[in-house]
């Protein structure tokens, strides 16, 4: 009975022992097997840094408006005649837009322009008869009185004549007509607007610490977009008071706007350009990784030698975490103020798939695409 317990003992032992044994095995090998398996490296874009020519800017928001542009109203009460234009003509200074109805005020300055010719007649007739020693100097006056009075309702009538008709205070582009022929208007009814497109203007806010940078005559650019600024002018005005509430200050400047792209009422990006510097070390903004520790570039970098276990150096390249102090932004690019020497090699693209000390394979064939500014000082 003994020996039977010893011989299954036994066999049990060297069941478990080979089931261990067999386990510690596989674990080592796949440990060897992924300790040997080669790191697949990252494809990433570069550039190497190099000091650039920075123009520095002031970014703001402006709103666009005429030069020149207002609402046309009526001075006095009556009912549309004539409509003398359409939605977006151009009109001259003093065209005729709208006619009122003026029939009452026409025969009244007809019937008052004979009555002032007639006392007109009436004191040549008294002038002529003081010359010849039979008319007196009262007749003269009286005369003289009723020629002035007569005259001075002629002028009167033919000024509520032209009250009866609207003309463009100044050279521009009409809007949409907002009345109607018979319609009855009265003071201050908006007719249409008129705007001068030649000319624009866009007023926007900056900082007040930056204003000791801005001047009169100082050069803009306006866009719809960051990336795109066709538009030139050049500053105009420049308040002299800071807003307590919101600590900016108000700037307005003239844009040329000869095609009429753009509008008044329309939201535009804004740039001041500031004077040119030499050797300033910028980077491209997508080269900058912002996280909670800081803001931070992959530099590429050879990759060091394995740890000291006799084996040959790791081949390759490696992404290293750089922290960087960010300075000024302009056109696409950051200034860096510490962290970065010239010739560094850094990631444009590819970073999300990065960590420190990873492999890299440069491949520049895809760049990130340069803003519109960066494009024109390529060329």
């Amino acid at each position: 009975m003994i020996k039977r317990f010893l011989i299954a003992l036994v066999l049990l032992v060297l069941v478990v022992g080979g089931i261990v044994g067999f386990n510690m095995f596989r674990d080592n090998a796949i440990q060897q097997f992924f300790a040997n398996m080669p790191v697949a490296s990252s494809p990433v874009s570069t550039v190497k840094v190099q000091p650039v020519k920075w123009t520095p800017g002031i970014q703001a928001i402006g709103t666009v408006s005429a030069s020149r542009g207002v609402d046309l109203t009526v001075e006095t009460s009556g009912i549309v005649k004539e409509i003398r234009f359409d939605s977006n003509q151009r009109v001259e200074e003093g065209a005729l837009l709208v006619q009122l109805d003026d029939t009452q005020q026409q025969a009244d300055l007809s019937a008052q322009s004979a009555q002032a010719a007639l006392d007109r007649q009436n004191l040549d007739r008294a002038l002529e008869l003081q010359k010849r020693g039979v008319g007196s100097e009262t007749t003269v006056e009286q005369a003289q009185a009723a020629a002035t009075a007569s005259a001075a309702q002629v002028t009167k009538l033919e000024a509520v004549l032209e009250q009866k008709q609207l003309t463009a205070p100044f050279a521009g582009t009409m809007g949409i007509p907002r009345i109607d022929l018979g319609q009855y208007l009265t003071p201050g009814t908006t007719v249409a607007t008129l705007q001068n497109l030649d000319v624009m203007r866009a007023d926007f806010s900056i900082p007040e610490q930056s204003l000791d940078l801005v001047r009169i005559g100082q050069p803009v650019r306006f866009g719809v977009t960051e990336a795109d600024m066709p538009f030139t002018g050049s500053i105009t005005g420049i308040e002299p008071k800071v807003d307590p509430s919101t600590r900016l200050v108000l700037i307005r400047a003239e844009i040329s706007n000869p095609d009429a792209k753009l509008a008044p009422g329309q939201f535009v990006q804004v740039r001041v350009d500031l004077p040119e510097e030499d050797n300033v070390i910028a980077v491209p903004q997508t080269a900058v990784v912002t996280s909670l520790y800081g803001d931070f570039v992959y530099a590429v970098r050879p990759a060091k030698p394995a740890a000291a276990t006799g084996t040959d150096p790791a081949p390759g390249l490696v992404a290293q975490q750089v922290f960087v102090k960010l300075g000024r932004r302009s056109d696409g690019r950051v200034e860096i103020l510490d962290g970065l020497k010239q010739g560094d090699e850094i990631v444009t693209a590819g970073q999300n798939r990065l960590s420190n000390g990873g492999s890299v394979v440069i491949d520049n064939t895809v760049q990130p695409q340069p803003s519109g500014d960066e494009k024109a000082a390529a060329k």
